[in-house]
C-alpha cells in the first residue's frame, strides 16, 4: 500500500495553490479575460508552453499529479467545471487536505497547481467547456523526447482520489 492510499483527506484550502478570480471585461464586441501576468506569479511558475482543451459535458480529466510540473489553469467558459484538489505532498503544511470548487463560465478562475497536488476536473454543464493551461515545463521535455511528468490515478480501482 502506497503512502497516498493511507491518507485520510479533510476539507480545506491547500498551501501553495493559488486561486484567482478572473475579471471578464465586456463591451459591444464581446469580452476579454486577462489570464495571467508575469507581475502576478513567481518566476519559478512562468509558463513555457500553453494549450487549450475542450471537455464534453459529464466528462472528467484526471485525477493525476506531476513530480516537477506546475500547472497554471484558466477556466473561463463556456461551461462550468468542478475542480478537485488533494494535497498529497508529505512535507506540505496542508498534507491530507482536499479542496473543491466550481470554476468556469459562472466563476472565471485561474488556478496554479504545484507538483504533488493531485488534481482533476469534471465538466458539470450541459455544453462543452474550454480549459487553458500554461505549465512551467514542456510536455515530454525538449523536442518531446523525455518521459511525461504525469502520475495517473484515474485508472486505479482503489484510488483514494475519487470524483463525485
Amino acid at each position: 500500500m502506497s503512502d497516498q492510499e493511507k491518507i485520510s483527506f479533510r476539507q480545506g484550502e491547500i498551501h501553495d495553490v493559488v486561486i484567482r478570480q478572473l475579471k471578464r471585461h465586456c463591451d459591444v464586441r464581446g469580452w476579454l479575460v486577462e489570464l495571467f501576468r508575469h507581475d502576478e506569479i513567481a518566476e519559478a511558475y512562468y509558463p513555457v508552453m500553453a494549450y487549450a482543451s475542450e471537455t464534453l459535458p459529464g466528462i472528467a480529466r484526471g485525477p493525476h499529479e506531476h513530480r516537477d510540473q506546475t500547472d497554471f489553469f484558466a477556466f473561463i467558459g463556456p461551461g462550468d467545471f468542478k475542480l478537485y484538489l488533494w494535497d498529497a505532498r508529505p512535507t506540505s503544511p496542508t498534507f491530507g487536505v482536499y479542496q473543491s470548487l466550481i470554476v468556469g463560465k459562472s466563476q472565471p478562475t485561474s488556478v496554479l497547481i504545484p507538483p504533488g497536488v493531485v488534481h482533476a476536473y469534471k465538466n458539470i454543464s450541459d455544453e462543452p467547456g474550454l480549459v487553458f493551461n500554461a505549465p512551467n515545463r514542456l510536455y515530454a521535455g525538449w523536442g518531446k523526447k523525455e518521459p511525461v511528468d504525469e502520475i495517473r490515478h484515474e485508472d486505479l480501482a482503489d484510488s483514494p482520489f475519487q470524483l463525485d
